[in-house]
């Protein structure tokens, strides 16, 4: 079973609505215990970085998610969420992940919305997937390239389209609105 976690950010209903299509078990949950024992995690999120935390502070859902040891997946500000520090309103983060997240730079319109592909894949998320193929973004922000950049895109500059570190995975791209690549990504996700 696979837990989404609630925290009153968005995109639950669709991650769930997406895991189904897969016909896997999942459950949208705030409760830590089941969080705590589920199979795996999904940490989704669509909304601000710094009510998103303290949110979760205020839930102890914070301390919750870093001590996860089966395989969790952020997406789009649940990946944010996974780095160290937002820009953000200035927001600390939960630290997973060393990378800032970082607004981008005015020049060109935000957010970044729409279809893109990537400039490298890697790692057992992407097994299958071809950098040449389209992931659907939404993102006003970035989190930068590090040594855990798994999947790197390109909006105005280079940035980390995808993290991971030990069991935890993250996609800044919303693979539950990716069509036939997201879903892939969601059951290799599944089959870790």
């Amino acid at each position: 079973m696979i837990a989404i976690i609630e925290y009153n950010a968005g995109n639950s209903r669709s991650v769930y609505n997406a895991l189904r299509r897969l016909n896997c078990e999942a459950v949208i949950t705030s409760d830590k215990e089941v969080i705590r024992n589920a199979d795996k995690v999904i940490f989704p999120g669509v909304g601000e970085a710094r009510s998103a935390m303290r949110f979760l502070r205020q839930k102890g859902l914070d301390k919750t998610i870093i001590e996860l040891k089966q395989p969790v997946l952020g997406i789009c500000l649940g990946l944010q969420l996974l780095c160290s520090y937002s820009e953000e309103n200035d927001t600390l983060c939960l630290g997973v992940f060393k990378n800032r997240v970082l607004a981008f730079p005015s020049k060109e319109p935000v957010p970044h919305m729409g279809w893109n592909n990537f400039n490298k894949v890697d790692g057992a998320l992407f097994d299958g997937i071809q950098p040449t193929e389209d992931v659907y973004f939404v993102h006003s922000y970035y989190a930068e390239i590090s040594a855990e950049s798994v999947a790197i895109s390109n909006y105005m500059l280079d940035f980390s389209a995808a993290l991971q570190k030990n069991n935890f995975y993250a996609t800044q791209f919303h693979p539950e609105k990716s069509g036939d690549v997201g879903s892939k990504i969601l059951q290799n996700f599944i089959e870790l």
